[in-house]
């Protein structure tokens, strides 16, 4: 009889994103194929506890988890807070007999800051524990919207113009950074954190006027913000799946019901509509999945990533707008909504990311060993 896999899903986290990374996270575990892998939880609080879990996984989405773990579980060091003592701890599992054995593969669901941009992915690497997704540097620079921009004009990829701005420049610098928008993006822009996701903090401002607030709302989750060009275009989203010859999905669109796609258009009204395969021109879902493609290829990307774009009214221009190396997974997130649209569903995509995470770990150890 085969062995059975031991996966570690990690959820919460420290970042703003802590809740949708809850729910992501039951939907991962939901849906596991069961008769292959022994899920084990692991939940961060936004203190920044790492705390088992065993309960329902019902309790994970409605924030409930931590009391339960907290009142449930016991540390190996009998410790009653139920916290993992050192990062060996964190990444292994206690069998019947008392004995510890190293979880196989890591599911890190977690995004944002300190478990998306390269962090946890730090911490499992020094463990020496394969883990799903993408490394420490591609994840870092997904997750620094300026950073990534460089690499994609460095491959050539259109987007949109940007001004960057430090939190420090904010109170003292509002006229020059007034002026930089008038003379090289014009209005209206968005304001976005340079390190964050799910449309958090983010502003559309139509009016130098309301420059200040928009850019003292997106410093507190950032010290580095960035102003983008508006683009008055179709948002369009395709998702990426693979290692070394990664592999892009159909092409969707969303329709938000707000007048962008913002965090309350995404995760609360539940109004937004998407359309899966978009209705654009054969060429068209051809480029921006070539598109796709190439930025995941340019940042070193692994296992998967979403990335995000414009097609511009009028003209048709593609323009990419940004990529999201840990997607929001839940069944109805656009990224497991595209793979199964292209013939993966959901418990099969779960399937190929924890190969993929294997696969990726095997091959750095034959690096290494080569050495």
């Amino acid at each position: 009889m085969e062995e059975r896999i031991s996966v570690a899903v990690l959820f919460g986290g420290q970042s703003s994103e802590h809740e949708v990374s809850r729910v992501s996270a039951q939907s991962v575990i939901e849906n596991i194929d069961k008769d292959k892998y022994d899920v084990h939880m692991i939940g961060i609080t936004k203190a920044g506890e790492w705390l088992r879990f065993e309960g329902d996984i019902k309790l994970i989405g409605t924030g409930e988890w931590e009391t339960a773990a907290r009142a449930r579980l016991l540390s190996t060091d009998g410790n009653s807070t139920g916290t993992a003592p050192s990062c060996s701890d964190l990444v292994s599992i206690r069998a019947k007999d008392g004995t510890k054995k190293a979880v196989d593969v890591v599911f890190p669901v977690l995004h944002g800051p300190n478990g998306e941009d390269g962090s946890v992915q730090g911490l499992l690497q020094l463990a020496g524990v394969p883990y799903v997704g993408c490394n420490i540097l591609a994840s870092a620079a997904g997750m620094d919207k300026e950073f990534s921009k460089l690499v994609f004009a460095n491959e050539g990829i259109p987007q949109a113009g940007a001004v960057k701005v430090m939190r420090q420049e904010i109170e003292g610098s509002i006229d020059v950074i007034i002026s930089k928008i008038n003379e090289r993006i014009g209005w209206p822009c968005f304001i976005k954190p340079a390190n964050a996701g799910s449309s958090v903090g983010v502003s559309k401002v139509k009016r130098p006027e309301d420059l200040k607030e928009a850019l003292l709302q997106a410093s507190k989750y950032d010290t580095k913000i960035l102003i983008e060009e508006f683009i008055d275009g179709r948002e369009l989203e395709c998702a990426v799946l693979g290692n070394d010859n990664p592999i892009a999905s159909t092409v969707g669109e969303v329709i938000p019901c707000n007048e962008f796609y913002d965090y309350n258009a995404k995760y609360i009204d539940g109004k937004s509509e998407t359309i899966i395969p978009a209705d654009i021109e054969p060429q068209i879902m051809e480029s921006i999945r070539d598109y796709a493609v190439r930025a995941f290829k340019a940042l070193g990307c692994s296992g998967l990533s979403r990335v995000d774009f414009f097609v511009q009214r009028g003209t048709n221009r593609i323009i990419l707008n940004e990529i999201n190396t840990m997607p929001g997974f839940t069944s109805i997130s656009m990224y497991a909504k595209l793979w199964d649209a292209s013939g993966i569903p959901y418990k099969e995509l779960v399937t190929r990311l924890i190969d993929l995470a294997v696969e990726k770990y095997e091959q750095s150890v034959r690096s290494y060993e080569r050495k």
